[in-house]
């Protein structure tokens, strides 16, 4: 029996590609495995029932408190973010492949199937991790170059419906929500009100801000307003708190994998505030060197994950690296939201790099600085005094 795991959405893409592995590619059992990385339960519902009248076998595997410790925990420390966008999508799509991998391994299917397309940066997310075993790797949309009119005529002759066709893409987790296509493609496009379901606007935002306390300890969030909780929890609450002032919203132009550029617009509350904080305390407990070096870290870590390919040995490396600067990152960080904004008021840690010494107001003997003051800019006036 050829068999075959696919990695399951509930939408338009992957529906029409259970049929599609039966007629064109021979499959006779196709396995649809979803993944719960916190999209909506109306979405894990409608995607179960939808994958049980489609599918020989369907899957709901919930790996929202591993998406939680080990992917979005990582990701605080390395203050994820790609070209200023929250790494949302990008960072649930390699542990979804890796569930799916796991199935089609104890279920000895031969291959593992997704639907995405040719042109995103989907397919080689989950194609980095499908390809890293002995699996084939089928992507029938891609493969058979499907357009969406296409698609919608193939489902309609098979008997898959879809309630409303949606105006927009959508994809969703606990971590971050996406919205592309349709008018947002025009760069110059406003985007509407009513793509946004997390944030209300900045105008429709309370007029009294809100004082909260996030607390970390060795980089890792663990409190809110000093009541401790799991980061599943903690990052559910921010999302409401911070959706409810407006934070977190991102509109813009991103260079994707293959080269193009894409308008996208994004909601990550939660994201907004915790990175915010993180980043800040950071600047308190670190040294210069260790903060330089670590930005071009960062921004390496967060290269790798949009490009996803967490299976890179240099992602090791980089979070090897990371995670022993985080051995300090504890303390707490005050932070107003207000009107779309998430602003530090203050922060505390036992392990400040704060010397009291630095107060304009502590006596102490300064004449000592005058001789690095001597030579400070030295190399800058010889070239100076040469040139005039």
């Amino acid at each position: 029996m050829k068999r075959i795991v696919l990695a399951y959405s509930g939408g338009l893409d992957t529906s029409v590609c259970i049929p599609l592995l039966r007629e064109q590619y021979g499959y006779d059992e196709v396995i649809a495995v979803l993944v719960d990385v916190g999209q909506p339960e109306s979405d894990i519902k409608e995607g179960v029932n939808r994958a049980t009248k489609l599918a020989d076998v369907a899957l709901l595997l919930d790996a929202r408190q591993e998406f939680v410790h080990d992917y979005l925990f990582p990701l605080i420390k390395a203050n994820g973010d790609y070209e200023g966008y929250v790494l949302g999508t990008a960072i649930a799509r390699p542990l979804i492949a890796k569930k799916v991998v796991v199935v089609a391994q104890n279920r000895d299917a031969e291959a593992v199937a997704h639907g995405c397309t040719g042109k995103g940066n989907d397919q080689l997310r989950f194609d980095a991790i499908f390809r890293a075993t002995d699996l084939a790797v089928v992507a029938p949309v891609r493969e058979l170059s499907l357009t969406r009119e296409e698609e919608h005529a193939y489902a309609a002759k098979h008997g898959i419906a879809f309630e409303s066709e949606k105006r927009w893409s959508i994809d969703e987790n606990l971590w971050s929500r996406s919205i592309e296509g349709s008018e947002l493609e025009d760069p110059a496009a406003y985007p509407p009100e009513e793509i946004y379901k997390w944030t209300v606007s900045q105008d429709a935002a309370p007029e009294k801000p809100e004082l909260i306390q996030v607390s970390f300890e060795q980089g890792v969030p663990v409190a809110l307003n000093g009541e401790r909780m799991d980061g599943l929890t903690l990052i559910t609450r921010l999302n409401e708190v911070g959706g409810i002032h407006g934070i977190g919203r991102t509109d813009m132009i991103e260079d994707r994998v293959l080269g193009f550029k894409a308008r996208e617009n994004y909601e990550h509350p939660a994201a907004t505030i915790l990175l915010k904080a993180h980043r800040d305390l950071e600047r308190l407990v670190l040294t210069r060197n260790e903060l330089r070096f670590k930005a071009a870290v960062d921004q390496a870590w967060g290269e790798l994950v949009y490009q996803g390919l967490v299976m890179d040995p240099l992602y090791d490396d980089l979070n090897a690296f990371i995670n022993e600067t985080q051995k300090r990152v504890t303390g707490t960080v005050h932070l107003k939201l207000s009107k779309g904004l998430a602003c530090v008021l203050g922060r505390a840690s036992p392990n400040a790099l704060y010397s009291p010494g630095v107060s304009f107001d502590a006596k102490a003997e300064t004449r000592i600085v005058e001789g690095f003051s001597v030579y400070h800019g030295f190399q800058s006036r010889l070239i100076r005094r040469s040139c005039d």
